[in-house]
């Protein structure tokens, strides 16, 4: 048996990297593509969404105050406009920051102001929330006015000083940020790089004829199941790896450079348990992509008949981005896949719990090994194998 098993298992491999056009698009491109596409893709978004810092915001005002307008001055750049209405179209046009507009006696107003029910003195700010220029002046601005605004009044302080009152550590910003975004990733890596590889080596044995072949060899139906999972599963892994490293280089620029987010603050323990959960979770999609693309004719409609399977991934994938942490209940790590995204959430949020862990590696171990029954069965199937 044990030779049989190795010898599948290297016809299969053999398979694959001897084609290096296949090697190169299942491994290489797809780590290589997600790096370059979120790296572009965060230096478009941080390039759009940030303002320019290098000069003051371009600002009209109209109406005065004696109060405000010397410290406005010194923190803006005032420009000209003949009428309010043209200043306000130099806003929509995106050639002017923003516009101010004081009412009438505004100092005046301002003092003889008393809280009651009558509407306070209000001081108007029109901008362009296209313009990332525009909306960080309105942003500047309404702080500066409401900073003025509490001074008239000022009983009170509220963290000032200039410490740090934020007491969030980097571990915490990392663990949400990763914990929300990598299972979803994750699943959608390890569902591609199985959907890649398995379909073509069941269906497409089918469709060229070769599937005879390998079954009137001396070789066991169990060990051509288990040959072709274990292999298969080997090149998933490669696959879903060069995606992985990909994504985890990349997300740092697609978050505008934020130097908190960083892979460093977890340990080898924490990358080997979730190694253990991404290993089996392949296993257990390699063994329901395999028996799914047994009943196909032809590695297109297997790729067909999968396809619900995919989606039922990614649903799985995106509840990571939804409640507080991962579950406490130990049977939510029984059910195939849900498991592997909690699991995932648990380790990437320092929460993980080795019950849990066991429970998500042992259930999806037994889920593969009955799949991989179950293709044994269909392998001695002639109606199923022979199907045209």
């Amino acid at each position: 048996m044990k030779n049989g098993l190795i010898t599948i298992f290297k016809k299969e491999l053999a398979r694959f990297f001897g084609d290096r056009r296949m090697v190169l698009s299942t491994i290489l491109l797809p780590g290589l593509m997600i790096y370059l596409l979120y790296s572009v893709m965060g230096s478009a978004i941080t390039n759009k969404f940030s303002a320019d810092e290098t000069k003051p915001p371009l600002v009209a005002v109209f109406g005065s105050s004696e109060a405000v307008g010397p410290m406005l001055s010194q923190t803006v750049e005032l420009a000209d406009f003949a009428s309010q209405d043209d200043a306000m179209h130099a806003v929509s046009a995106q050639a002017l920051d923003a516009v101010i507009v004081f009412p009438e006696d505004f100092d005046a107003k301002v003092s003889a102001y008393e809280v009651s029910a009558a509407p306070a003195p209000n001081v108007e700010i029109y901008y362009n929330s296209a313009s990332s220029d525009s909306q960080a002046a309105f942003t500047m601005l309404n702080e500066f006015l409401n900073g003025y605004e509490a001074t008239l009044c000022n009983k009170f302080d509220v963290n000032a000083g200039g410490a740090d009152y934020d007491l969030a550590s980097d571990a915490d910003e990392t663990s949400s940020f990763f914990s929300m975004m990598l299972p979803m990733l994750l699943m959608m890596f390890l569902f591609s790089g199985c959907m890649a590889v398995a379909p073509e080596a069941i269906a497409g044995e089918k469709e060229r004829g070769t599937i005879a072949t390998l079954l009137i060899t001396p070789v066991g139906r169990s060990q051509i199941a288990l040959g072709k999972i274990m292999a298969l599963s080997v090149i998933a892994l490669l696959s879903a790896a060069s995606s992985a490293v990909g994504t985890i280089l990349s997300l740092p620029k697609l978050m505008g450079g934020a130097g908190s987010i960083s892979g460093s603050l977890y340990s080898v323990g924490d990358y080997l348990m979730l190694a253990a959960v991404i290993c089996s979770t392949v296993l257990l999609l390699i063994a329901l992509i395999s028996i799914i693309s047994a009943f196909a004719k032809t590695v297109k409609e297997a790729q067909t008949m999968v396809t619900p399977l995919m989606l039922v991934v990614m649903f799985l994938g995106i509840t990571a981005m939804f409640g507080n942490g991962a579950s406490d209940h130990s049977a939510i790590y029984l059910i195939p896949l849900y498991n592997s995204v909690q699991s995932m959430v648990s380790i990437l949020t320092f929460d993980i719990s080795a019950m849990h862990l066991l429970l998500t590696v042992g259930s999806n171990l037994a889920y593969a090994l009955l799949g991989t029954l179950v293709l044994t069965r269909m392998f001695k199937s002639e109606r199923i194998i022979f199907s045209k």
